[in-house]
């Protein structure tokens, strides 16, 4: 089977590439395991040379995702699976709501509609987000029966996203399912424009030996998770029957609710003697807004009862990463 990955040459979309291609098999529109023999990976930008962990099966491919006949293409066979997570993400698509618009919804149509063109009913996994919450009446945790009041652009399109999955599975048309996500750390690299960006910054940077500077105080709260378990909750909600999620396909994913305080000092725990970066905090208004607008904390019973996983302390997370980046 052929696996599409949209986002695919990002940080979460590489490393889902790399799980994949050591799993060598998925649940295939047959409802059987099927051997995996490509994976496209598509984004805006195609690495000149493969990533490591990969393999001849993995291709990679550059265009926008607001091209409909571009992303027609990418859905070529009727054995297919698609992980959908190219987004513009929040602080981006509160600075540019035509680019949002563009990307997040009509390249969320796009895929959709081949999916459905292949008229083999096949899984999409599609990247939503805890940002579809909000509004003065949101409660502090947030879970798969909170009422929807998003008050970012970017929240705005991962809901509608939701609701298309839910109908287009309806329909029959795909069997899709939403992977609501928490903010996902420690993203190595330079930071995004993500306004949660921060939350992988105050790792990064310290660990790294150069100073981090905080948009927000100490006390802010935010629910997190690892990105070796996000991309494990991917691969395992594609595998979970279609019957066991019912109508509603959007799945609030585990997290750890942590506070940027606890986040230093987990921080100075893990990294024991390592010379680190001095941490600073320099409040931006609009990220403080957009933050304090975000739950503290997620409910996820369902989630666990669907056997996804969720990190058991954030130690486990910063010794992830420098596991992966840092040793050597």
């Amino acid at each position: 089977m052929k696996v599409v990955i949209t986002g695919g040459a990002g940080f979460i979309g590489l490393q889902l590439a790399r799980r994949l291609t050591q799993l060598g098999a998925l649940t295939g529109p047959s409802g059987r395991s099927e051997p995996i023999d490509e994976i496209t990976c598509f984004d805006m930008v195609a690495p000149t040379q493969s990533p490591a962990g990969l393999d001849a099966r993995t291709k990679f491919l550059a265009g926008e995702i607001s091209d409909r006949d571009t992303v027609r293409k990418l859905f070529d066979r009727p054995d297919l699976s698609a992980f959908h997570l190219a987004s513009v993400v929040s602080g981006g698509g509160e600075l540019d709501f035509d680019l949002a618009m563009r990307v997040n919804l009509d390249g969320n149509l796009h895929v959709l509609e081949s999916a459905r063109a292949l008229g083999s009913r096949p899984r999409v996994v599609f990247a939503s987000s805890i940002a579809v919450f909000g509004g003065k009446n949101m409660p502090s945790h947030v879970g798969d029966d909170t009422k929807q009041v998003p008050q970012t652009t970017y929240g705005m399109t991962k809901a509608i996203g939701e609701l298309l999955i839910n109908d287009y599975s309806r329909k029959g048309f795909l069997d899709g399912r939403a992977a609501r996500l928490p903010t996902v750390i420690i993203r190595p690299g330079k930071p995004n424009k993500a306004a949660s960006s921060f939350a992988s910054g105050v790792f990064r940077e310290p660990l790294n030996g150069v100073p981090c500077v905080l948009p927000v105080g100490y006390d802010a709260i935010m629910p997190l998770a690892g990105y070796r378990t996000i991309v494990e909750g991917f691969i395992r909600l594609h595998e979970v029957d279609g019957a066991a999620l019912g109508e509603d396909r959007a799945v609030s994913l585990p997290s750890l609710d942590v506070s940027v305080g606890d986040m230093v000092a987990g921080l100075k725990r893990v990294a024991g003697n390592r010379h680190l970066g001095e941490i600073t905090v320099e409040r931006d208004p609009v990220i403080e807004r957009i933050v304090a607008s975000w739950p503290i904390g997620t409910k996820f019973d369902r989630a666990l009862k669907l056997g996804l996983p969720k990190d058991p302390d954030l130690d486990f997370v910063i010794k992830a990463y420098i596991e992966d980046f840092l040793a050597v």
